[in-house]
């Protein structure tokens, strides 16, 4: 869906938006991407297709030299019914499987992610 640097979603770079809770740092480094949704077409979902969409953003965005990139994922609560629009953003694990780690917390429900790719 959109894997781009982070300054490319103005709405992302707000003071006010929960991927800055807690975190201080230059909201206009266009070296820093993100990831911001998924798009899986209705039968194919559940087939491991957004893994691996994870897995491509990685490598797209360390191709065009970027020096990270982020995701912002909901945290599910297991047995808990997930809308069908409440996971465009991924899942924890999806990001965890193409190598991110957490970074905060920001809320009850969303978890900041990121992989470092140096320089």
């Amino acid at each position: 869906c959109a894997v781009e640097p982070r300054i490319a979603n103005p709405r992302l770079l707000l003071k006010t938006r929960v991927p800055w809770a807690g975190r201080s740092e230059d909201k206009t480094d266009d070296r820093v991407w993100a990831v911001t949704c998924f798009v899986t077409r209705t039968g194919f979902r559940r087939r491991g297709v957004s893994r691996a969409l994870a897995r491509a953003a990685v490598d797209f965005a360390r191709q065009r030299g970027a020096r990270a990139l982020e995701g912002y994922p909901m945290l599910t609560k297991p047995g808990q019914e997930v809308t069908w629009g409440e996971l465009h953003v991924g899942s924890r694990s999806i990001f965890a499987a193409a190598g991110f780690a957490e970074v905060s917390r920001p809320t009850l429900r969303r978890v900041v992610m990121r992989i470092d790719f140096g320089g």
